[in-house]
């Protein structure tokens, strides 16, 4: 059985997610499995205080805080200080998430071109690693994970 604030968790970004996954072929378990790991259910200081459910780094001093961040670097964790974007509202967040994905990086606009072309889940959660999403070694298989454990691909019917 979910949590109930896991519920309400999935609940609350689950109907943006197939938006936006509707509006630019991002599949909706995708972002909201993303949403779920990277801002630990939206209770991590970065989605809590700042709206930031991805993790997305940013440049700006102005739109950004420095919080500090474990990496998986040279095989083993480091902690680092990391600038992150901050929202407005977990929407805004949500929406520079999908764009970041589309649109790539400022330097490789195909930066994640495989996680688009992907007919599935399982596939996305691959290309997301292989594209440099994260540096965690077993990100691929936590998405997936979580994925399947609150049966998340329901979202993603009618995508693509």
């Amino acid at each position: 059985m979910v949590q109930q604030s896991h519920a309400a968790f999935i609940k609350k970004v689950s109907p943006y997610a197939v938006e936006l996954g509707q509006t630019y072929g991002v599949l909706p378990s995708i972002t909201i499995a993303q949403a779920i790991l990277e801002s630990d259910w939206g209770s991590s200081t970065l989605a809590s205080q700042y709206n930031n459910y991805f993790g997305i780094k940013g440049d700006d001093p102005s739109n950004t805080k420095v919080l500090q961040t474990k990496e998986y670097t040279d095989g083993q964790w480091v902690t680092i200080n990391g600038r992150f974007r901050v929202y407005s509202d977990f929407r805004e967040s949500m929406r520079d998430h999908t764009k970041l994905l589309v649109n790539g990086t400022s330097w490789n606009s195909q930066q994640y071109k495989q996680v688009l072309q992907s007919k599935d889940y399982i596939d996305a959660a691959v290309a997301l690693q292989t594209d440099g999403y994260a540096t965690d070694p077993g990100y691929t298989s936590k998405i997936i994970r979580i994925i399947q454990k609150y049966n998340l691909k329901k979202y993603d019917e009618g995508i693509k």
